[in-house]
């Protein structure tokens, strides 16, 4: 007779017979509606893979190094809105992870990393690849714990779930005691955990129409986390409504269809001269979402602290955010879905009295559509003339994955994004993660177009990863911009420091050659006029296809080159 209960049996009641702590924590993931796991394998956490062994509701999703793993499980996260998933082993493991919990908490993605530690008696010697995994965690994520006793994982996990996506969602760590997992034991398991809804009442809608009511010339500024294809109908429905110009974060261009009549483009680094413009000249800003971090804010001076002349609308789901950093004049605590359909219904409402109705909603976009049009440049190839090429060729829902370099500049600019999730990119400029999250959203979302940019410096932080994309039948587009220099270092570097070339240059491999190494298809592009016959090519592959785009370092980003920023 076996010890075990069928997988799956028995959430909610408690169970008559025993479970390793391994076979019971993967119990809990199922109960909790996971179904993907990625991971590097490590010795701590043997007891959970052998679970996994004969769990076919997951699929485990064997990465190559776990900074691969960190970025894999937070995109997942960021597809689906419930935790991605992510198993590591102790020590080098944990610490080569932690690039992904980073992401995570700036990013606000649900995420929960789980470590296999050392045993629970060999704690405090410096066992083999000890750490104190709550003490570094800690800063770093939304909760950092150990779970000692077998009993209690359900607990544990439940409690993860909730956290990881309540409020303002982030990354949870959880250390796994090796010889915990292999404790025999009884456990109550506990139901699926979802998120908390928070809904916006009449009194506080009220108030934000009597402020978008008395403004003249007013701005929304929409990102964070939270957004799905509903919430982002609704916005875009209402905004539309009353002609009222909508920005997005940093990184957060899909927040809302770019084709929404009222969209104005994005902050952060390189906006539209015009959109800065008219946030500075705003005398209302109705922000839904994000927390007006640096990169949004141009450090915190684009809309300071506290806004002289400006009156501010703070909406987001954490109440610790709101007065955290910025004054508001109206503080809001609600979800983006709550809050778009809560404001739908007030335009709805105002349709016959048209008390708040602006003109600059569709004056922002035009502005927009001018400064997201690509002219003709000297370049010999001409990365926006790639991007134009690629918005005549590709699906308009693709997915856009990219780390951090100049080189995402030209698809920052130039892209179409469709709305939610169509973005993949780390708010919080982490190098390599383009590839691994386009390997989790090819598996998330396999009908669609995954495009993964990355520079030759981002590329080879994570480039490993391709053995993970072709291991699993995926097909990913990627492509590698390589100028022979870590870019955006360089930019910076030219505009401090001209002519002073100091630990920017690179020599990089041939990557087309790389990529047919690990069964990718390949070519190498050095023209403009190469590039829309090779990315046909790259469209009919059945799998991993990858360009290799060799560009001039002299044009560092869409409108700057080298020379200009010598020429200051």
């Amino acid at each position: 007779m076996s010890l075990f209960p069928p997988i799956g049996a028995g959430y909610g009641c408690i169970m008559s017979n025993q479970r390793t702590g391994g076979r019971i924590l993967v119990d809990a993931l199922v109960a909790q509606g996971c179904d993907r796991i990625f991971c590097v394998p490590g010795e701590s956490y043997l007891a959970v893979l052998d679970a996994l062994h004969d769990t076919p509701e997951i699929e485990l999703v064997v990465a190559r190094q776990e900074g691969g793993v960190g970025f894999m499980a937070e995109a997942d996260g960021a597809m689906t809105g419930r935790p991605g998933i992510a198993f590591v082993t102790r020590g080098p493991g944990a610490t080569n992870a932690s690039i992904g919990v980073h992401v995570a908490m700036q990013d606000s993605t649900p995420m929960i990393l789980f470590i296999g530690d050392v045993a629970r008696g060999d704690r405090d010697r410096e066992a083999f690849q000890e750490i104190d995994f709550t003490a570094m965690f800690s800063p770093i994520a939304k909760w950092a714990s150990r779970i000692d006793d077998a009993e209690r994982i359900p607990e544990y996990v439940a409690r993860a779930y909730a956290v990881a996506m309540s409020g303002r969602p982030g990354p949870v760590v959880l250390a796994l005691p090796e010889d915990m997992l292999t404790d025999l034991v009884g456990a109550v398991d506990r139901p699926r955990v979802e998120p908390p809804q928070q809904a916006v009442g009449a009194e506080t809608m009220a108030q934000v129409k009597a402020l978008l009511a008395e403004a003249k010339d007013p701005v929304a500024i929409i990102g964070g986390a939270g957004w799905n294809g509903k919430a982002a109908r609704d916005f875009a429905s209402a905004a539309e409504a009353i002609g009222l110009p909508v920005a997005v974060a940093f990184r957060r261009q899909d927040a809302i269809p770019n084709d929404c009549a009222v969209y104005a483009g994005n902050l952060g680094y390189g906006p539209s001269p015009a959109l800065v413009r008219r946030v500075k000249e705003a005398d209302l800003l109705l922000v839904v979402g994000p927390r007006l971090g640096e990169a949004t804010t141009d450090g915190y001076t684009l809309v300071t602290p506290n806004h002289p002349g400006q009156k501010l609308i703070h909406v987001h789901p954490d109440p610790a955010e709101l007065g955290h950093v910025y004054r508001a004049d109206l503080a809001v605590c609600a979800g983006m879905a709550a809050f778009a359909a809560a404001l739908g219904g007030m335009v709805r409402d105002d349709a016959g009295s048209g008390d708040i109705r602006f003109t600059t909603g569709k004056d922002a976009h035009v502005e927009w559509l001018a400064w997201s049009t690509p002219t003709p440049g000297s370049a010999t190839l001409d990365l926006g003339a790639c991007v134009t090429a690629m918005r005549e060729a590709l699906p308009a829902d693709s997915i856009i994955c990219n780390g951090a370099g100049n080189f995402s500049g030209w698809w920052h600019r130039f892209w179409r994004y469709a709305g939610p999730v169509s973005q993949l990119a780390p708010t919080a400029g982490a190098m390599g993660y383009g590839l691994p999250a386009g390997v989790a959203a090819a598996m998330r979302a396999p009908e669609r177009q995954v495009v993964v940019l990355a520079g030759d410096g981002c590329f080879l932080m994570n480039g490993q990863e391709l053995a993970t994309a072709v291991r699993y039948g995926l097909k990913l587009l990627v492509l590698v911009i390589d100028n022979g220099s870590y870019g955006t270092i360089r930019m910076h570097q030219e505009r401090r420091y001209p002519s002073r070339i100091s630990g920017t240059d690179l020599v990089n491999p041939d990557f087309a050659a790389l990529a047919r190494a690990y069964g990718a298809w390949a070519e190498t592009v050095t023209e403009t006029a190469a590039f829309a016959p090779a990315l046909a090519r790259a469209q009919e592959q059945p799998g991993v296809a990858l360009l290799h785009l060799k560009t001039d370092i002299e044009q560092i980003g869409p409108g700057i080159t080298v020379s200009a920023l010598r020429g200051r």
